[in-house]
């Protein structure tokens, strides 16, 4: 395959040819697992590691290759190994905070068109998590798309389509069934030729058997997820990328346990703009929706136009992002640990006041 079939295009090349890369030759990352690569162009694939230059690049704060990355790699043995010099500017990357306490970016998917988020129709369903999915989307600046799977497991699946809409503002849903082929035809309007799609979602939703039917035969494994709660196993545990017999390419992940934003305000914003355009009607300009008078978005919930839960899950990731900014902003940090020595003073002084009673 050509580099142009991996998604080569103008805009790489006009990026490309405004640098010095002496021997390098383009290539794009396409499967990522522990720390080793593989990179496919036109000399066809290989394995990759990360030349020194990358690293001290990424100590310094430089992208660390994901799968869809562009990157400058240089050959060796004759094109059965590469080292990976450079990772281009991307045009779009779905991030998240690494998992656990660590405070850090981890790029799930670059330069990606459309980020299909996969949700099942079983007891797994859950509007709050595609809010979550969504705010994340935006602001990674790929075009999202909802889909519900397993709609062979479900009785009333235009119900499940419905309650999604609610909270997708715009964004397509629709149902499918990876098991029995239902609902591929509207799937398949998002795979034109060219195009770079990932597939988004928890363990257990089908996205292993969505790429197996896309690619017309069984090539990632599967696993059948649990009957009590329909949750799944990681089955996919490295993220690749499929060229599709139309010509789109098709990212597959290993299923998310958790999704911490990541710097998503602006996807906030855009996820919830309902909620936000409502606040903007509020009698008064630092309303918190907790019962002021005048308060829109209360109003709005007691006429049963804003789901209540909708509105605490907002508040949860205003939560989540203002904890986040407060942690790498050292300025912010401070102020707060000045907030709460202060809070802890007025603590003390009124427990004085009492003993002294």
């Amino acid at each position: 395959m050509s580099i142009l079939r991996w998604g080569w295009n103008d805009y790489f090349q006009a990026v490309w040819k405004d640098g010095e890369r002496e021997s390098a030759v383009p290539a794009r990352v396409i499967a990522q697992s522990r720390g080793i690569w593989r990179v496919a162009g036109d000399f066809g694939e290989c394995p990759a590691e990360a030349a020194g230059k990358l690293r001290l690049a990424a100590e310094a704060g430089a992208g660390w290759p994901a799968v869809g990355d562009w990157v400058a790699v240089e050959l060796r043995d004759q094109g059965s190994a590469a080292q990976v010099q450079e990772v281009l500017p991307r045009r779009s990357q779905f991030a998240r905070k690494v998992a656990g306490k660590r405070l850090a970016e981890q790029v799930i998917a670059a330069n990606v068109d459309i980020a299909l988020l996969v949700s099942a129709l079983d007891r797994d369903f859950n509007p709050r998590r595609v809010e979550r999915y969504l705010t994340q989307c935006w602001e990674s600046g790929a075009k999202p798309v909802i889909i519900l799977n397993k709609a062979d497991a479900c009785q009333s699946p235009q119900e499940k389509i419905e309650e999604m809409e609610r909270v997708a503002m715009g964004v397509p849903v629709f149902a499918v069934s990876a098991k029995t082929g239902d609902g591929f035809d509207e799937l398949e309007k998002y795979l034109a030729c060219g195009q770079t799609v990932v597939l988004l979602g928890s363990s257990g939703v089908g996205k292993s058997t969505i790429v197996n039917r896309l690619l017309e035969h069984a090539i990632q494994e599967v696993q059948e997820v649990r009957e009590s709660d329909s949750r799944g196993r990681h089955t996919t545990t490295a993220r690749e990328m499929f060229a599709l017999p139309g010509g789109a390419l098709l990212m597959d992940t290993p299923g998310l346990r958790e999704l911490q934003l990541w710097d998503a305000d602006e996807g906030v914003l855009q996820a919830f703009a309902d909620i936000e355009s409502l606040a903007e009607l509020c009698r008064f300009g630092n309303c918190r929706h907790h019962g002021e008078p005048g308060c829109a978005v209360r109003a709005a919930i007691d006429a049963d136009e804003l789901d209540s839960a909708r509105l605490e899950n907002w508040r949860k990731l205003q939560r989540e992002l203002e904890f986040l900014r407060r942690k790498l902003d050292p300025d912010a940090q401070q102020n707060e640990k000045q907030r709460i020595k202060k809070l802890m003073r007025g603590v003390n002084r009124m427990y004085r006041d009492r003993e002294k009673r």
